[in-house]
């Protein structure tokens, strides 16, 4: 088992729970969230150490997806976090505020994301 663990942040059990076994199945452990708010109170569980945020970015909770991003970059500078936005204006929005790239869109391919993370870690450990 790999020790990377993988937040997977999305209102839509189909998507969470597929995309979820796919991840658990390549050897991480993953942790779901439905909101913006339980995003950050697992962040707060220390006990379960999160390297990589995969977000929906029409999650709901008190604060929308795209201040949740700030809000993870400025609190957990070392958590990736990638933004997936559901239509074309929501990757494009996503583009405009946070740096890193590419976005998926949703419905997520899951070898997408798997070559996505891996490349955002081989870039962060180097």
């Amino acid at each position: 088992m790999k020790s990377l663990s993988i937040m997977i942040a999305d209102g839509e059990a189909v998507i969470r729970d597929v995309l979820s076994d796919y991840l658990r199945q390549c050897g991480y452990r993953v942790i779901t969230a439905t909101t913006t708010d339980e995003v950050i109170e697992r962040l707060f569980d220390h006990a379960v150490p999160i390297s990589v945020i995969l977000s929906d970015s029409d999650l709901a909770g008190t604060m929308n997806a795209f201040s949740l991003r700030f809000w993870v970059r400025e609190k957990h500078p070392d958590i990736t976090f990638i933004l997936a936005g559901n239509v074309d204006a929501a990757a494009r929005a996503a583009g405009q505020l946070c740096d890193e790239g590419p976005y998926l869109k949703r419905p997520y391919d899951p070898q997408l994301v798997m070559t996505h993370i891996k490349q955002r870690l081989d870039a962060v450990s180097q």
